[in-house]
C-alpha cells in the first residue's frame, strides 16, 4: 500500500512543518561532532518531506557510492541515512577529511586532489565501486553525472546509475542532438544552427546568419561553462576561442554550438520525475533568472511570472520530451521566457539540480529518495494531482568569491569560524563544509546552498534577510553583501527580473550596500556604543597603575565617527543601573541595550527598542572596526576629540598606479601566456588567461605599451595580487 509520510495527521499539522536543525538534532547519528548541522534526523526529515510516497516494505539498496564530493555528497548521504542505507564516500587527497567522508559509512581515496586526476576518474570510481560491494551509485551533479560512458559501464559490472539510462544522458546531455529531440517532441525552440560549429570562421559565419547577439555554448556543458554571448564578429571569435577551451577542460569535449540570443529573457526551468515504467510528472517551476557569467545565484519556486495555464503548458512539454527519449529519473528541462510568456526549450539536465531543495520545499517530495527509487525499478506512486505548490522558496548560493569583482571572483581560505543560520525557523543550510574546512582551487567555490521557506513569498523573503544577516563566515571572501543587497533590491522583491538583472541594477558593477540616511546614522550609533563598550572593559583589566587611585572615572565620550563618506561628532553617556548606552548625535539621542558581546562575532542589540544584526568583523585597535551591516563590512573610525583634531594633519594615502601592471584578480592556473618580453601590446589585448575553479579568465592590458617582465610561465599556479606581466 503506497503511504506518505504524514498521510494520516491532518492538514493543519502539515501547514506547521518546519525545517529542524541544531537545536533538535544534536545526537543525530553522530554527524554533528563533525560540525555540520544537519536536517537529518528521523523526525526532522518527516516534517521536511511530508509528501514524500513509498511502498510498505518494498526493497532497497543495501550500499551506495556516491561520485561526487562537498554538499551534494552529503545531501545524498542524509537520504540514505533516512532509509537505512549504508554510504561510500569518494574523495580525492584534498578531501580526506572533508565532511562527506566522515559523514559516509565507508570512504575510498581516488586521486590526487585534481578533479583530472581523482573525481574524473572513472576507472577509480568503478574500483571502489567493485572494491566496497556497493549496488549503485549516485553521480550527485557536475563530474562524472551526465557521462554515459561512466553510466554504461556501471551497467556492464551489473551495478545501477541513479539517474536516467545511458541513452537518455546522450541524446540530452548533447546540446544539438537534444534540440532535434525536443522540436520532434513538439517543445518550442530558439531560432538556431542546427549542428556543430566547426571553427572560429563558421561561428562568425553562422552568427552573421542568425543575427546577433548570439549565445556560443558548448554542446557537452552545463553549470554556465563553456558558454558566452557575442555582439560582433571580434566578440564571436573570443567567445568560441575561450569557450571551447573551457569546455574541452570541464567536460572533455570541445563541440560548440551557436543560436539565437533572447535578449532580457528569464530563465525558469520545470523539474521532472520519471521511471522505467512509462510514467512521468513535472514537479512545477523555479525561477532562476539571477545569474552572473551564466550561473545561478538565487532560485526560487514558483515564480511570480508563471501562471497556472502557462505551468501547465511548461510541464507538459517537459514530459513529453522525457517521454521522447524513455527517461527514467529526476531531470530538469530549462526554458527562456520573453515578456509574452513565450517559452523556448534551452536545455535538459540529465542529472539532479543544485537548486532541488526549493522544489522539496514546495512538493513534500525527497527527489533524491526518488531517485533511488526509479533506479530499483519501482514505480513512481505520483499522479500529476497528487503535487502541490504548497508555499514559497528561495535559495541563494553561498559562494567563496568576491562580489565586488565582476559580481564574483573566487576567493581561497580556510575557514576560522563559520556559523550557519540554521536555529532559525524554516531555514535550510545544505552544506558540505565545517569550521576549519579549506577552499581550494581545485573545487567549485560553493560554500552552502541557503535555502527559506514561508507561506508566502514575502515571509520567504524576510526570513532570508534574517538568515544572511545571521550567517558568519570568516576566512575567505564571500558573496553574502550581494545576495542581501539582491533580496532587497526593490526590483527584485517586486519580481519583476530578467537574466540581466544584474547588469541592469548594478551597471558599473556591484559596490556594496548605499545606506540611508536613517541607516547611516544606525551604524554610527551602534559603532560608538560598540566603542564605549570597549573602553567600559578595559577599566576592569588589573594592574592599570597609569590610572590614579582616587580618579573618578567619567562614563561620558565626546567622540568623532567616522563611516563611508561621513565625519560625525557625537556623544555617548552610559547609564550604568538602565545598561544602557545614551548616543546623542545633535539633538537626538538614541538608546542602545547593553548586550554587547565580544566574544560572539554576531551582534543582536536593540536601537531604541528595535532589534538590529550586525557582525563585528575586525576589532583592528585604536577606535578602528569592520563591521557588517545590512550584509555589508563597513570600516569604521572613531576617535576622542583630541587624535580627531590631530587626525587633520595626517597626509592622505596615494593610490598606486596599476595601469602598467597586469595582476591576477583571483588565485588559479596559468592556461596561456600570450606575450614576451619586449612585445608591444595594445590596451585591451590579452595577455593571459588564467584558470580558476573551473572557469577560464581573460586577462588584458590595461594600457598600450611594451612588455618590461612576464613574471610566471604556462602551468605555474598562482595567488591572488601576483604581478602576471609588466610594462615598461
Amino acid at each position: 500500500m503506497a503511504t506518505s509520510i504524514y498521510a494520516r495527521l491532518p492538514n493543519t499539522l502539515l501547514k506547521q512543518r518546519a525545517f529542524c536543525y541544531a537545536s533538535n538534532i544534536k545526537a543525530n547519528l553522530g554527524a554533528h561532532q563533525y560540525g555540520r548541522t544537519l536536517y537529518t534526523s528521523a523526525s526532522c526529515l518527516k516534517e521536511m518531506y511530508w509528501n514524500d510516497k513509498t511502498l510498505d516494505g518494498e526493497p532497497l539498496f543495501d550500499k551506495i557510492l556516491i561520485a561526487n564530493r562537498g554538499e551534494i555528497a552529503c545531501r545524498v548521504i542524509d537520504t540514505c541515512r533516512r532509509l537505512g542505507i549504508k554510504t561510500v564516500a569518494v574523495h580525492s587527497e584534498a578531501d580526506s577529511m572533508a565532511v562527506h567522508t566522515r559523514m559516509a559509512d565507508e570512504k575510498v581515496c581516488i586521486g590526487p586532489a585534481p578533479t583530472s586526476q581523482s573525481y574524473l576518474v572513472m576507472e577509480n570510481i568503478l574500483k571502489a565501486v567493485q572494491d566496497t560491494g556497493a549496488q549503485a551509485v549516485h553521480p550527485g551533479y557536475g563530474f562524472l553525472s551526465e557521462n554515459t560512458v561512466f553510466a554504461a559501464k556501471l551497467a556492464e559490472i551489473g551495478v545501477e546509475f541513479i539517474g536516467p539510462n545511458s541513452e537518455a544522458i546522450r541524446a540530452m546531455g548533447d546540446k544539438i542532438e537534444s534540440k532535434r529531440i525536443a522540436t520532434t517532441a513538439g517543445v518550442n525552440m530558439i531560432p538556431g544552427h542546427d549542428g556543430v560549429v566547426e571553427n572560429v570562421e563558421h561561428c562568425v559565419h553562422l552568427a552573421n546568419e542568425i543575427k546577433y547577439p548570439v549565445m556560443i555554448k558548448a554542446s557537452a556543458g552545463g553549470g554556465g561553462k563553456g558558454m558566452r554571448i557575442a555582439w560582433n564578429d571580434k566578440e564571436a571569435k573570443e567567445a568560441f576561442r575561450l569557450s571551447s577551451q573551457e569546455a574541452a577542460s570541464s567536460f572533455g569535449d570541445d563541440r560548440m554550438l551557436i543560436e539565437k540570443y533572447i535578449d532580457n529573457p528569464r530563465h525558469i526551468e520545470v523539474q521532472l520525475l520519471c521511471d522505467k515504467h512509462g510514467n512521468g510528472v513535472w514537479l512545477n517551476e523555479r525561477e532562476c533568472s539571477i545569474q552572473r557569467r551564466n550561473q545561478k545565484v538565487i532560485e526560487e519556486a514558483p515564480s511570480v511570472f508563471v501562471d497556472p495555464v502557462m505551468r501547465k503548458k511548461m510541464g507538459d512539454q517537459a514530459v513529453q520530451l522525457a517521454t521522447a527519449v524513455g527517461y527514467d529519473s529526476a531531470g530538469t528541462v530549462e526554458f527562456l521566457v520573453d515578456s509574452q510568456k513565450n517559452f523556448y526549450f534551452l536545455e535538459m539536465n540529465t542529472r539532479l539540480q543544485v537548486e532541488h531543495p526549493i522544489t522539496e520545499c514546495i512538493t513534500g517530495i525527497d527527489i533524491v529518495h526518488q531517485m533511488i527509487r526509479s533506479a530499483k525499478g519501482h514505480e513512481l506512486l505520483y499522479k500529476q494531482h497528487d503535487v502541490p505548490v504548497d508555499g514559497w522558496a528561495i535559495e541563494c548560493r553561498v559562494y567563496a568569491e568576491d562580489p565586488y569583482k565582476n559580481f564574483g571572483m573566487p576567493s581561497i581560505g580556510r575557514l576560522y569560524k563559520y556559523i550557519e543560520p540554521n536555529h532559525i525557523p524554516k531555514v535550510r543550510c545544505d552544506s558540505g563544509i565545517k569550521e576549519g574546512s579549506q577552499i581550494s582551487i581545485y573545487y567549485d567555490p560553493m560554500i552552502c546552498k541557503l535555502v527559506t521557506y514561508g507561506d508566502s513569498r514575502t515571509e520567504a523573503l524576510d526570513t532570508m534577510v534574517t538568515a544572511l544577516d545571521s550567517y558568519v563566515i570568516k576566512g575567505v571572501t564571500h558573496n553574502i553583501p550581494l545576495l542581501r543587497d539582491i533580496i532587497t533590491e526593490k526590483t527584485f522583491v517586486s519580481g519583476d527580473i530578467t537574466t540581466k538583472y544584474l547588469q541592469t541594477v548594478f551597471p558599473d558593477g556591484f559596490t556594496g550596500k548605499v545606506l540611508s540616511d536613517v541607516e547611516k546614522t544606525e551604524i554610527i550609533a551602534l559603532s560608538a556604543a560598540i566603542y564605549a563598550k570597549e573602553q567600559l572593559i578595559a577599566r576592569t583589566f588589573l594592574n592599570q597603575t597609569r590610572i590614579p587611585a582616587k580618579t573618578s572615572l567619567s562614563n561620558t565620550w565626546n567622540l568623532n565617527v567616522r563611516v563611508v563618506d561621513s565625519d560625525v561628532a557625537l556623544e555617548v553617556r552610559y547609564i550604568q543601573d538602565k545598561h544602557l548606552f545614551e548616543v546623542q548625535i545633535d539633538e537626538r539621542v538614541y538608546n542602545v541595550t547593553d548586550t554587547i558581546s565580544f566574544s560572539n562575532p554576531l551582534l543582536d542589540i536593540k536601537l531604541d527598542g528595535q532589534s538590529k544584526l550586525l557582525q563585528l568583523n575586525k576589532r583592528l585597535g585604536g577606535g578602528r572596526y569592520e563591521i557588517r551591516f545590512l550584509g555589508t563590512v563597513f570600516p569604521i573610525s572613531i576617535m576622542d576629540e583630541r587624535t580627531a583634531e590631530l587626525y587633520k594633519y595626517m597626509p592622505e594615502k596615494v593610490e598606486i598606479d596599476l595601469s602598467t601592471v597586469v595582476v591576477a584578480p583571483m588565485p588559479g592556473v596559468l592556461k596561456s601566456v600570450s606575450v614576451c618580453e619586449g612585445d608591444s601590446v595594445s590596451e585591451g589585448q590579452e595577455v593571459a588567461v588564467l584558470e580558476a575553479m573551473k572557469m577560464q579568465n581573460s586577462l588584458v592590458a590595461g594600457k598600450t605599451g611594451k612588455i618590461k617582465k612576464v613574471g610566471f610561465k604556462t602551468g605555474d599556479t598562482i595567488d591572488e595580487g601576483d604581478i602576471l606581466v609588466e610594462l615598461e
